[in-house]
């Protein structure tokens, strides 16, 4: 009777949870998808975003994310190694493990004054795509580390101990076993990181700006998808719309990555399972 009972109400919120998510969903659909055309997703923003398209928006969220992601990618890469081949007891180790959960639930509104501050004001680089990429690479590299490193935590030790067995120094066991093994906790890593990254508003909006033109450079002010859903959903009377329009683009492109991300996790675990 227990059994059944506490499946009952696991099934009654996953059904809870669902149910939401496809009212959020369909109310986006319904109100976004007549909006929606190629020539929306290729023209320039025009009448403070009530007509036009989004053109330059894109450009500049992929930006904006190309830098979030190379500055991140790496330096998570290397602190989740360091962190998975460290003792466990060493007060090293901990502190960084501390630190890291404890950044990431730092509001983004920190994240946003912390990025004004040093990069947009410390280092010169202003309103920026460069600023916005920055400070969204400090955000996500807590959630990238952590994921990467209990993906490589998750290798079995006898790996370890095999490639010992066979001579293989550290570092070509790393390189070579480790983290092919770990590849789909490093993609589970980057997948949440650019979830959170193409979805941030409060720390763009002190970092990368509100300007919605096609940028030149990194050094540009560029408007993101979530900064320009913001902008037109509180600030553009009649804009509601568009609104709609965006944060359906938005969410098609984090669906688009997300099963892409999965597609490559399950080849790369069928590779490992069945090796050719």
């Amino acid at each position: 009777m227990g059994d059944r009972l506490l499946a009952g109400v696991c099934w009654l919120a996953a059904g809870i949870v669902a149910g939401g998510f496809a009212w959020l969903l369909g109310d986006i659909v319904m109100n976004g998808l007549g909006q929606i055309n190629l020539m929306y997703l290729l023209m320039p923003v025009a009448d403070a975003g009530r007509a036009g398209g989004i053109g330059p928006v894109i450009v500049s969220t992929s930006l904006i994310l190309v830098v979030c992601l190379s500055v991140s990618l790496p330096l998570g890469l290397a602190t989740a190694i360091v962190l998975s081949e460290a003792d466990d007891e060493r007060w090293f180790g901990r502190l960084v493990r501390r630190s890291l959960d404890v950044l990431a639930g730092v509001p983004s509104i920190v994240f946003g004054l912390f990025g004004y501050a040093v990069f947009g004001l410390a280092l010169g680089l202003g309103f920026s795509i460069l600023s916005g990429g920055l400070t969204l690479a400090c955000m996500v590299l807590p959630i990238l580390i952590r994921s990467i490193e209990q993906g490589l935590r998750a290798v079995p030790i006898d790996i370890r101990h095999a490639a010992a067995a066979l001579g293989m120094q550290r570092w070509r066991t790393l390189v070579a076993v480790l983290l092919p093994a770990a590849a789909p906790g490093v993609l589970v890593g980057v997948v949440l990181g650019i979830g959170r990254a193409a979805a941030e508003t409060a720390a763009l909006l002190f970092t990368s700006g509100y300007v919605a033109r096609m940028p030149d450079s990194l050094l540009d002010s560029g408007r993101s998808l979530s900064v320009h859903i913001f902008d037109l959903a509180l600030n553009v009377a009649g804009g509601e719309p568009r609104a709609y329009a965006a944060a359906l683009v938005l969410i098609v492109a984090l669906a688009v990555v997300n099963l892409t991300a999965i597609s490559l996790s399950e080849r790369l675990l069928s590779s490992r399972i069945n090796p050719a």
